[in-house]
């Protein structure tokens, strides 16, 4: 708990991983002696804050995700079915969680480097303003192109490369979810939804290691992190 408010874990697991080109789920890629979202998952289990865990997972790989986590468990962990869309994915996740949960914070099951101390720091801000997430500031100078053509840099000092976990108060997050599903809008970022109806999403301090592994040379730039941790 935090502040005496009761937090869920949602981990979405659902995606397709064809960016990585393996011909099978990215979460379930060895990174050392465990897989990518048993280290994702184990994060949760340490941290202080969180009290349950809810994995959202394809349909067809429900059984190989739970054969990961049997045996006790330090928290509960249930599993729910992903959607086409990953709006979907985390509603589902969502209304999996107890009813007792006020606040929801929604990570990458590929995102196996988050640790306690940023999910303790992005709970609490998501506690205090509504809304909050993970992100760090981009190193390169990013330039907006249109046709081949550059049309703008944005200021650095501006730009945030987001991460996860968002973190939401779970009544703000349905309300601007079922606003959505009204207006017809997806959104590929959680938070979008809440800039969408005019809620403001805060800034928490990431960290560069905390990385989502997406194509195959993630899988190197992981091994690097494992190796120097």
């Amino acid at each position: 708990m935090y502040n005496g408010k009761f937090v869920s874990a949602v981990i979405c697991a659902a995606g397709a991983s064809s960016r990585m080109k393996t011909g099978t789920s990215k979460q379930l890629i060895s990174l050392g002696d465990m897989t990518v979202l048993e280290r994702t998952v184990l994060a949760f289990e340490n941290d202080c804050v969180t009290d349950e865990i809810i994995i959202v997972c394809p349909e067809s790989l429900t059984e190989d995700f739970a054969a990961l986590f049997k045996g006790e468990r330090k928290k509960p962990l249930r599993f729910a079915r992903g959607g086409l869309e990953r709006q979907i994915s985390v509603r589902n996740g969502v209304e999996a969680t107890s009813e007792k949960a006020e606040i929801i914070a929604v990570h990458d099951g590929a995102r196996p480097f988050v640790t306690s101390e940023l999910i303790k720091n992005v709970i609490a801000d998501g506690e205090k303003y509504g809304c909050s997430t993970l992100a760090v500031s981009v190193k390169d100078t990013i330039k907006r192109v249109r046709d081949g053509v550059v049309v703008d840099t944005p200021p650095r000092e501006e730009l945030y490369s987001i991460q996860t976990p968002q973190v939401f108060d779970k009544r703000l997050y349905l309300d601007a979810y079922d606003k959505a599903r009204r207006d017809d809008v997806i959104c590929t970022d959680d938070c979008r939804l809440i800039e969408l109806y005019g809620g403001k999403v805060h800034i928490t301090v990431g960290s560069y290691n905390n990385i989502k592994i997406t194509t195959p040379e993630d899988i190197a730039v992981a091994k690097g992190i494992l190796e120097n941790n």
